[in-house]
């Protein structure tokens, strides 16, 4: 498969800018394999799609306030930093992408807040944006990471053209999200209400939690059209024990066993026994999912619909098959499906 055979013309009115006004009431397009059919319903009737023993894999990540505003030093020009990856917690030293970065070099001093309250020293380059900070703050760790969640702002996508809102730092958040660490929401998560978990847990469903904490490499274009030449950014994955009991009984008594958004997906398939079956880990994964791929663990996935190139788009193709997603994307566009972060969502069986 080449980067060609991805591209889609998307109108731009079908980028969600915001949420569905309840998280269970966004559109749910179901497509089924084997009959190569498609319907449509609301998120909230995905529960007529599980029963007792089946088994949800849920990424457990928690988005945190990843966008900060800062002012460089003499000049006062503002500049937006955003966190990507604490590299030292003793010494305070994150990865972190800066805006406009052609004014930020080694050396140069940023303050954050009314009263600069937080400084940061820029102490390395790493890519054409990309810089090494030392945030320089007086108090303990913990003091630290407070005023980081003061000061930043909830990470919602570029392409929403609007102020972030009070609204967004709830609704940018899975209600399962645990584990900080993301600067990305699991977005076909953000669907689940607690009523709709709460009904499918009374039905019997189970529900598997692992930590995939989301990084911007996830929204990185792909720039090769031979597919296997791309690399992705690695993204720290937590799979206990515990999760892979309950998915591997799943599927050792033929259960559905859902992946809930791309990243559940390529959790579960970074850590794969070789007799395909669900193995602990605590690592990094950079595990890239295109056709033709053999999937090991799922035999069913939800997820929003994604944009054209993207490697989330590649990894759809390869669970449903390229002609069946093809007529899915066209549908969906016909029909005015949202796509993207705040978009609606696909069930695929």
């Amino acid at each position: 498969m080449k980067l060609s055979h991805f591209n889609f013309n998307l109108p731009k009115e079908l980028l969600a800018e915001f949420p569905a006004e309840n998280r269970d009431e966004s559109r749910l397009m179901v497509i089924d394999r084997k009959t190569q059919t498609i319907e449509h319903k609301m998120f909230k009737d995905v529960i007529n799609y599980f029963d007792d023993g089946d088994v949800l894999i849920l990424n457990n990540t928690k988005v945190f306030p990843a966008r900060l505003y800062g002012n460089k030093e003499k000049t006062g020009a503002r500049i937006e930093v955003f966190l990507l990856r604490e590299l030292n917690s003793e010494q305070r030293l994150w990865d972190v992408l800066v805006d406009p970065a052609r004014k930020i070099r080694i050396g140069n001093k940023l303050y954050f807040g009314d009263d600069d309250s937080l400084v940061a020293e820029v102490i390395d380059n790493t890519t054409s944006r990309g810089r090494t900070l030392r945030f320089l703050y007086d108090g303990s760790y913990e003091e630290f990471r407070n005023k980081l969640t003061e000061l930043g702002e909830t990470p919602i996508p570029k392409y929403i053209n609007r102020d972030v809102t009070p609204e967004d730092a709830e609704r940018y958040q899975t209600i399962y999200a645990k584990e900080e660490g993301a600067v990305a929401a699991p977005t076909a998560g953000l669907h689940f209400s607690k009523h709709l978990l709460k009904k499918l847990e009374i039905k019997g469903v189970n529900f598997a939690e692992v930590t995939l904490h989301v990084g911007l490499g996830t929204f990185n274009p792909v720039e090769v059209e031979d597919l296997s030449k791309h690399k992705m950014d690695s993204e720290e994955l937590i799979i206990t024990q515990k999760a892979c009991d309950i998915v591997n009984e799943g599927k050792a008594k033929k259960k559905r066993i859902c992946a809930v958004g791309t990243t559940s997906m390529r959790a579960i398939e970074s850590s794969v026994s070789s007799a395909n079956t669900l193995n602990p880990y605590e690592g990094w994964t950079n595990k890239f999912i295109f056709p033709p791929h053999d999937f090991s663990i799922a035999n069913c996935m939800i997820t929003n619909f994604h944009t054209p190139k993207s490697t989330l788009l590649m990894m759809i193709s390869a669970f449903c098959g390229h002609d069946l997603m093809k007529r899915a994307y066209e549908e969906a566009i016909k029909e005015g499906y949202k796509f993207y972060s705040y978009g609606d969502a696909m069930l695929i069986l």
